[in-house]
């Protein structure tokens, strides 16, 4: 289920044709204001041309002058030779005498004198012919291209035209049959589409179409892919477009969009209107940070728009998001958007029917059982379920293979999760005994524990995701609550790596960093969020702002307060480091024998890790009558450990005394 944005990448990364247009309209206008102007240039260049008044009096005294004519500010020479036939060439100098003087050289040169009168409107026509002519015929030409741009509507350039895809059935090419692991989703949009099609039924009883639905999940979940399911189902028109569609360089330009959507959405009802991450213009509006004055007319505009229309005409309004945190209370309350439709990561059952989906064209071989995909698949999406498939497909043809076998699917999700295997990364020996400790540490800590998940899979080989190793856990099955002790289980899994290094050669490494953030988180989820700290008891300190998102967390508590949070944390995440090293240290025997395995075979399967396991186990004597180790009895143990060291310590003070 993969979440497609068709409104956003067009052209394949080419410039939008709009701007195309712009561009050419400007250089078009630059060229002809220089054709102009260059015309004008050569016009006057070529039909007067300036002489000194020395060559206009030689002129004068050799006869080759016609008839001169005084103006205001020079000398107009008309010659009685054209240079050709073709050309009226007229000369012209300054006046460097005083117009008695010039009057009488010409009447001794027999030439035809006169002073000619200023008329104005030989200016106008200038003015007209250089100016006004120039211009007009620019807007002539800008105006034929303005129109083929806004044939159609939208105004200028068609910014403020709803640029929505419309689907329908056959164009789409999915129905609800293509959607798998969200029943809940389905079931309620099925309703909407039966709406659609039998009015009647639902009118009959007084029930009124919903306005709107919202899509509401993480990331890859399939929003998208729903959406495009309903129109398939409808088979009405389906106008899908993302929030960002509507926001312009232009004020105002979104809020036309809203009103041409509508409008043609109103003249082809019944259909449907799908906008994809709405929050890019259904965020509240707050203006203690500043406004967004586009974006809020928008949102203006389709509030208005939401509440002008009447769904008796079949029009349906679908939107998706994965913040519904930041959208508008105002976009929420019913008469807009009536249903909040969650569509959440998928359970077992989803995962294994989403995996069906995307197998159904796949040739696979008897070997793949994919109730074991879905199960080591815990909190995949169907985006990531579907790269799985795929890659495993891959990896099949890469191996010269015409089916995909288990251990391709298994493979492909590692290679989802962990990365590929980083081939050129070469381990110094020393490096690559330590990684294996510590992920035989992970390992062996879950196998002692009562609550931690069977181990699928133990490898030390690098990977392009940034780690040098790791440990495949496998539930035994699918879980929706943690209890205390599993949580806690879980921080000693995660710190049992640190810990081994600790034993085995008395010095720490930077290959714990990532467990270590993970025990952090989890820790303070239980003392913040989930009421499981003695201190602090059931009180909520910690709330989560994008549930759907990242997941960041903000504390709902005083300075102080928080200072005493980070010290539970911290007494939390020692006792669960103590009590990895305690096992690891009455196993050491059992770390010793699978690391040294692990290092010379650098992948083992979770099956050898237990033969090896059951072969040298030597537990306590504390743990042979009950065989599952409870967290209790490790307790009194770490209480003893922990009594012979302050005795210890009070003999060493005895002995400083004395």
């Amino acid at each position: 289920m993969e979440n497609e944005n068709d409104n956003r990448n067009k052209n394949n990364g080419k410039m939008p044709k709009n701007m195309q247009t712009i561009i050419i309209l400007v250089i078009s206008g630059l060229l002809m204001l220089m054709l102009i102007s260059f015309m004008n240039t050569w016009i006057q260049g070529a039909t007067n041309r300036e002489i000194s008044y020395d060559d206009f009096i030689e002129m004068l005294e050799k006869g080759k002058v016609s008839s001169v004519s005084i103006q205001s500010d020079r000398i107009i020479i008309e010659p009685k030779e054209q240079v050709n036939a073709f050309t009226n060439i007229t000369f012209y100098t300054g006046i460097a005498e005083d117009r008695t003087t010039i009057s009488n050289r010409c009447q001794e040169a027999g030439v035809e004198y006169k002073a000619v009168v200023p008329d104005s409107s030989s200016g106008i026509i200038d003015f007209i012919v250089v100016w006004v002519l120039p211009v007009l015929l620019m807007y002539l030409v800008l105006g034929f291209f303005v129109r083929k741009m806004t044939k159609g509507g939208g105004g200028m350039m068609g910014v403020g035209k709803s640029n929505a895809k419309v689907y329908v059935q056959k164009e789409t090419g999915v129905t609800f049959r293509d959607v798998a692991g969200q029943d809940e989703a389905k079931e309620s949009l099925t309703e909407i589409v039966d709406f659609l099609h039998n009015p009647g039924k639902y009118a009959k009883i007084g029930a009124k179409l919903p306005k709107g639905a919202l899509l509401v999940g993480p990331p890859g979940t399939g929003k998208t892919l729903l959406a495009k399911a309903v129109a398939g189902e409808a088979k009405v028109p389906f106008f899908s477009l993302a929030g960002s569609d509507f926001v312009e360089m232009f004020v105002g330009v979104g809020a036309s969009r809203v009103r041409d959507l509508f409008k043609q959405a109103q003249q082809a009802a019944p259909c449907i209107i799908f906008i994809d991450e709405i929050d890019a213009i259904g965020k509240t509006r707050d203006s203690r940070y500043g406004g967004n004055d586009e974006r809020e007319q928008t949102l203006n505009q389709l509030l208005s728009e939401m509440d002008g229309f009447d769904t008796s005409k079949g029009l349906l309004i679908l939107a998706a998001t994965n913040r519904p945190e930041v959208l508008d209370k105002a976009l929420l309350r019913p008469g807009r958007f009536d249903r909040r439709i969650i569509v959440d990561k998928p359970d077992l059952k989803g995962r294994l029917e989403t995996l069906k989906v995307h197998a159904k064209n796949v040739l696979m071989d008897d070997t793949v059982n994919l109730e074991e995909i879905a199960l080591a698949t815990s909190g995949a999406v169907g985006s990531d379920l579907a790269n799985m498939i795929n890659e495993a497909a891959i990896l099949a043809v890469k191996q010269g293979r015409n089916v995909v076998s288990q251990a391709d699917l298994f493979e492909s999700v590692e290679v989802v999760i962990a990365g590929k295997e980083k081939k050129d990364r070469i381990l110094s020996s020393q490096e690559k005994k330590t990684v294996a400790y510590h992920e035989v540490g992970h390992a062996l800590v879950t196998a002692l524990q009562k609550d931690a998940e069977p181990v699928q899979k133990i490898t030390i080989v690098p990977r392009t995701m940034g780690s040098l190793g790791y440990v495949m856990q496998v539930p035994e099955e699918e879980k929706y609550l943690m209890s205390k002790d599993e949580l806690e289980a879980r921080l000693v899994t995660l710190l049992a790596g640190r810990a081994a290094e600790e034993i085995v050669f008395s010095s720490i490494t930077t290959g714990a960093s990532n467990d270590i953030e993970k025990a952090t988180q989890i820790a303070r989820a239980m003392i913040t969020q989930y009421g499981m700290s003695d201190k602090f008891g059931l009180m909520s300190l910690e709330s989560v702002e994008n549930p759907y998102l990242d997941g960041r967390t903000v504390m709902n508590c005083g300075d102080a307060t928080a200072g005493e949070v980070d010290k539970e944390v911290m007494k939390l995440l020692k006792v669960c480091f103590e009590k990895a090293k305690l096992l690891l240290i009455e196993n050491r025997d059992i770390l010793d024998k699978i690391a040294a395995f692990l290092y010379e075979k650098e992948t083992i399967t979770g099956k050898e890790f237990m033969k090896i396991f059951h072969e040298v186990k030597k537990l306590p004597e504390e743990f042979v009558e009950k065989e599952d180790a409870p967290l209790e009895e490790m307790q009194k143990i770490e209480v003893k450990e922990s009594d012979i060291i302050e005795e210890n310590s009070k003999k060493e003070e005895n002995i400083e005394s004395e």
